[in-house]
């Protein structure tokens, strides 16, 4: 990975992140947070590098380890990412085991989109749900 210098946006994603820490009762240790995020991560692990580049706002993780750490420290991606809440909260209809991790990505690509395109998918969707509301 390219090492570079912190931006704003990482800098604050670094902030959200050492707090939610604290807010959790865990250490903002790199070695702590690298340990207990391989514990939860089912690919290849981060190294406690990688994990102080996020506590330094050096890198910000990519989405299926972001998915991970809000998972581990019950906050949503929007609001480590962008220290926003989420818009409204989940369907409590959606139980979190049904929620798989390809439908967490899209979410979490969805939270990236511009407002405007946003707006286009929620559309869209309404859309598809009207032609089947049966599916509800």
């Amino acid at each position: 990975m390219k090492r570079t210098s912190p931006t704003k946006e990482t800098s604050k994603f670094a902030d959200r992140l050492r707090s939610a820490l604290k807010e959790a009762g865990i250490r903002p240790s790199a070695t702590v947070v690298a340990n207990e995020f391989n514990l939860r991560y089912w690919g290849e692990g981060i190294t406690s590098h990688a994990a102080r580049n996020w506590l330094m706002g050096v890198s910000v993780p990519k989405q299926d380890k972001l998915l991970i750490l809000c998972k581990w420290l019950k906050i949503s991606p929007e609001g480590l990412l962008f220290g926003t809440p989420p818009s409204k909260s989940l369907d409590k209809n959606i139980a979190e085991d049904k929620v798989n991790l390809i439908d967490q990505q899209l979410i979490v690509k969805y939270l990236l989109l511009k407002c405007e395109q946003k707006r286009i998918v929620r559309e869209i969707v309404d859309g598809l749900v009207a032609l089947h509301p049966k599916n509800q």
